[in-house]
């Protein structure tokens, strides 16, 4: 896989433009792949998650697959899993044998699977044209995102779309102190049916555990 990077002439640039405007651009790449995504009533992605540090060292790497339909999502990182219904959150950690439930935040401000996929940028943020380039020999259109809020703890984002799709194949999350998240989307499979099961947690399949309820 081709490492997505920016040139240095480039990212002088994009720091002077970020705070000028949203990059129209970038922008209508950003409505396509929201627009796209939400015409799916179910959609199933499996994904790689893996923790870099300023140097480029890989810390720590998972796969996961996440389910979503409508508000609901379910995520499975390994026997770990965090669930939601659209109106409660369920967290499950089989290393202490719990599961913490919380409320679903319903915030305009909470990001959930499916804002990452649809229109997460639209008030968050401000965002330039990256360079083009390859990831799994695909071209794709990378998108240079800088939050609006100085307070968060990460300074920028890089999301990469597929240009024949219109859909993210990775995202990568900068923190201010050089570490970096990255997500890679494998595959991405819409409209396959998904039984409402799947997004609630059913304490009995899960002997011994303890509920910690926050709610």
């Amino acid at each position: 896989m081709k490492k997505l990077y920016v040139s240095a002439f480039f990212l002088l640039v994009a720091v002077c433009s970020f705070a000028q405007q949203r990059d129209a651009r970038a922008k209508a790449i950003l409505d396509e792949v929201s627009a796209k995504f939400k015409t799916y009533q179910t959609v199933t992605a499996n994904f790689a998650y893996s923790i870099q540090n300023a140097q480029g060292k890989i810390l720590s790497k998972k796969t996961g697959i996440v389910n979503m339909k409508g508000p609901k999502f379910n995520i499975s990182f390994g026997s770990n899993k965090i669930i939601s219904d659209g109106n409660t959150v369920w967290n499950y950690d089989p290393s202490t044998k719990e599961v913490t439930v919380n409320n679903a935040n319903k915030s305009e401000s909470t990001i959930t699977p499916q804002k990452l996929f649809t229109d997460f940028y639209n008030k968050d943020f401000m965002y330039v044209m990256g360079n083009e380039s390859t990831v799994n020999g695909k071209p794709v259109s990378v998108i240079i995102m800088q939050p609006i809020d100085k307070n968060k703890p990460f300074s920028r984002l890089y999301v990469a779309v597929d240009k024949a799709s219109k859909t993210i194949v990775s995202t990568t999350v900068v923190e201010k102190g050089g570490n970096r998240y990255v997500y890679m989307v494998s595959r991405l499979k819409p409209n396959a049916p998904i039984p409402d099961d799947q997004f609630t947690f059913d304490k009995a399949k899960y002997p011994g555990v303890e509920v910690v309820d926050l709610r």
